[in-house]
């Protein structure tokens, strides 16, 4: 089975839309969605799009549909001050079924890959989607904060940089970000199945798709 991992879309519909285009195109089987579907310009519609997509899709919360709910109940969303205005603006954006859609997805989602084994899907680690580290934060640390895992390779997101790097036996791939990454334009996601694929795509932002490319 080959899968699709989507993170940190953002309200990003360009940029989704031309990510779908690709993942059609590769044979992919079935999307995993890993978090940050919203705050973003087009919660609403960026939503409604996955949820038309013909494949099977599969969606883990992050940080930010977590802020979104908090806000949406009145609560402390954690945010910074100089965010909570456009956190407030998402949580009104979506309806009541939406909003309690997004309180059904799960922290993690766990799957076998063929040719990678176990594969564990989290935000940002599996037991915080608000943990942050990057492809160079020391091993100790690193190993500190995802903890004991039962798993041959987790996927994660939630700094919006793709990476893949191994902690002792375990194998960790950030999958980047759709919506908003941090590094040269386009959407970065993953094709995992048989290998780990980090993929790229270039899009223009009126949603007409102009290449894509593969990063080895």
């Amino acid at each position: 089975m080959r899968v699709a991992a989507l993170y940190d879309i953002r309200g990003n519909l360009p940029a989704l839309e031309a990510v779908l285009c690709e993942v059609d195109d590769c044979g992919a089987e079935r999307i995993i969605v890993g978090g940050d579907v919203v705050p973003g310009p087009m919660p609403r519609e960026t939503l409604d799009r996955l949820r038309e997509v013909k494949l099977p899709v599969d969606f883990i919360i992050g940080n930010g549909e977590l802020a979104v709910l908090a806000e949406a109940e009145g609560k402390d969303s954690g945010v910074p001050a100089q965010y909570r205005e456009s956190i407030r603006w998402n949580a009104a954006q979506l309806p009541r079924n939406d909003r309690e859609y997004l309180a059904t997805w799960p922290l993690t989602l766990r799957t076998y890959i063929d040719r990678l084994g176990e594969v564990l899907f989290c935000h940002a680690t599996p037991c915080n989607p608000n943990d942050v580290f990057t492809c160079v934060t020391p091993e100790q640390l690193l190993l500190s904060l995802i903890g004991h895992v039962e798993a041959d390779l987790v996927i994660c997101g939630h700094t919006h940089m793709q990476f893949d790097r191994r902690v002792g036996g375990l194998r960790i791939v950030n999958a980047g970000s759709i919506g908003m990454p941090f590094g040269p334009p386009g959407a970065y996601w993953l094709l995992l199945g048989p290998e780990v694929e980090l993929r790229h795509t270039l899009y223009d932002p009126e949603d007409k798709m102009l290449r894509a490319s593969n990063q080895t």
